[in-house]
């Protein structure tokens, strides 16, 4: 588990294809401060397993399905990312729980810089749009966001915004996301629980009709 407090950028320094995964080599500092084979460390928001480790790089395998749900199908070398180490029992939740499982990819619609703040617009899928509500959480490119505007439910194409700050435009690769970049996105997993209970109590009450 994840708070979605990015501990640093760091970079993708290798990539090998292999027959059904990708296997990415990132370089970082803080991430690998006690990093062990076998942790887990979020890279831009997703859960990524360390085989092997050297003073500042480890190496993760990321399988097809992976790849098909995230960005990480168009990553390259040289390319930035947000880490963040696995939180610890009793650390303080900062932000909110973050699984590291994406969703899907949204697109980056608008970028409006302001003096103290800048509005990113994304865009959002169908079907994650009910599970995206105004003030709640969502995690963007492995980072804990509150949405400060969402699109009307009758909306052709569903959106939401994001205010960062900009300590958080420096820390993270938000500060470089340009119109039509693509961003990993991952709902609250509260949500994704009352979807699935509905769902059944949707088919169960039809059943009984």
């Amino acid at each position: 588990m994840f708070t979605g407090l990015i501990e640093e950028r760091g970079t993708i320094v290798a990539i090998d294809q292999l027959p059904d995964a990708a296997r990415f080599t990132i370089r970082g500092s803080k991430a690998l401060a006690d990093a062990e084979r076998g942790d887990s460390i979020c890279v831009s928001g997703v859960c990524l397993t360390v085989l092997e480790q050297t003073a500042d790089t480890f190496t993760a395998d990321v399988m097809e399905q992976t790849l098909a749900m995230s960005t990480m199908r168009g990553a390259a070398v040289g390319q930035n990312v947000n880490l963040e180490r696995a939180a610890r029992a009793g650390d303080r939740l900062g932000g909110h729980i973050v699984q590291g499982h994406v969703d899907g990819t949204g697109t980056v619609l608008s970028v409006t810089p302001s003096q103290d703040w800048t509005v990113i617009r994304f865009s959002l899928a169908p079907e994650l749009a009910p599970l995206v509500v105004n003030k709640g959480s969502i995690t963007v490119d492995g980072v804990s966001l509150t949405v400060s505007t969402i699109s009307d439910a009758d909306e052709a194409q569903q959106w939401f915004e994001v205010s960062l700050i900009p300590e958080t435009l420096t820390v993270t690769t938000l500060g470089l996301r340009q119109v039509g970049d693509g961003v990993n996105l991952e709902t609250d997993i509260v949500a994704r629980h009352v979807e699935r209970m509905l769902a059944f109590h949707t088919s169960t009450t039809k059943a009984g009709a």
